[in-house]
């Protein structure tokens, strides 16, 4: 994904504006160094305009958060087919999972890098990073029906594969190569099935 750059404001939806806005910010400066200040300028209205539709800095990025995890469940989502049996619609979100990471390295970064509370505060991020998770759940509990405890391991552990083979790629400098893309997503679909296989020794 490349980030347009903000446009002044004049009329419309402010509060997507915003949303696009601090998006943007973030890709070029990171969360730290994000200000509503800097915002309001480049939107060229008041730095009280933003306050009428987010309480605070960190409201408005949990909004921005919302926005990065409604594109990455998309992306889990797409490559498989609820009559695809749990085991390939797993390998298929843990390569897609590696894909997103590669192809949209904005709203990866501010899925895993916003660095706010979920739990405690923010009910519309909370309840969005539940339905994320909650497709990965839903597909490890067909496989383990009985066994909260092994779901619970065997989620964990397809969790932190997918997200290893995405760091792996994404770490590097520059933008991945497609062909290193593809071999991350079928490592980590091939880590998938393997974790599936061996979940006994989990």
């Amino acid at each position: 994904m490349t980030a347009a750059r903000a446009k002044p404001y004049h009329h419309g939806d402010l509060k997507a504006a915003l949303v696009d806005g601090a998006l943007e910010l973030i890709v070029e400066r990171g969360v730290r160094r994000f200000s509503l200040a800097e915002l309001s300028r480049r939107l060229g209205v008041t730095v009280a305009a933003p306050y009428r539709h987010f309480a605070s800095r960190d409201e408005l990025l949990a909004a921005v958060a919302v926005r990065a995890l409604e594109a990455f469940g998309d992306a889990l989502a797409a490559p498989s087919s609820e009559l695809d049996p749990p085991e390939e619609r797993l390998a298929a979100m843990a390569a897609a999972y590696v894909r997103f990471a590669a192809e949209q390295p904005e709203l990866f970064a501010v899925v895993f890098g916003i660095g706010l509370d979920k739990k405690q505060r923010y009910p519309e991020l909370r309840g969005t990073y539940e339905e994320v998770e909650g497709m990965l759940d839903a597909c490890v509990a067909e496989l383990c029906p009985d066994d909260a405890d092994a779901a619970e391991q065997l989620g964990d552990a397809i969790g932190a594969a997918a997200h290893g083979y995405a760091a792996l790629l994404t770490d590097q400098p520059g933008t991945p190569d497609p062909a290193d893309v593809d071999r991350a997503a079928e490592q980590a679909a091939s880590a998938t099935r393997a974790l599936i296989q061996g979940r006994g020794a989990l």
